[in-house]
């Protein structure tokens, strides 16, 4: 990688987070809520990804992933490469419609 040239990053987060009361569905929400406000795009009910400008943000997002977190759960968080994520492959069904835009964001920011 030359100097100065920008690394795009993918953060994938990935939770299981307990709905059995109106208090635990109240906080799984604002969870969720949290992540679409923060840029990331639903690939799956609990599995959430955002294109990040370099690793230096990608923690910047994991750090304020971590400040939403809600009581109980599960919560994970992976950081991949723009060359990684490309890589993957979908095996049945189709794209969201935010995910066949996600890639032209890369050329907005």
């Amino acid at each position: 990688m030359k100097s100065g040239e920008v690394r795009y990053m993918w953060l994938f987060v990935f939770f299981d987070l307990p709905v059995g009361t109106k208090a635990e569905r109240r906080a799984a929400t604002r969870f969720r809520n949290h992540l679409k406000s923060d840029g990331f795009l639903m690939l799956q009910w609990s599995v959430y990804a955002r294109v990040c400008r370099g690793e230096e943000a990608a923690n910047k997002h994991q750090s304020r992933v971590t400040k939403n977190l809600p009581a109980k759960g599960s919560v994970r968080t992976l950081q991949v490469t723009e060359r990684q994520y490309a890589r993957m492959k979908l095996l049945i069904g189709e794209p969201r419609k935010s995910e066949k835009v996600a890639p032209n964001q890369l050329v907005l920011l």
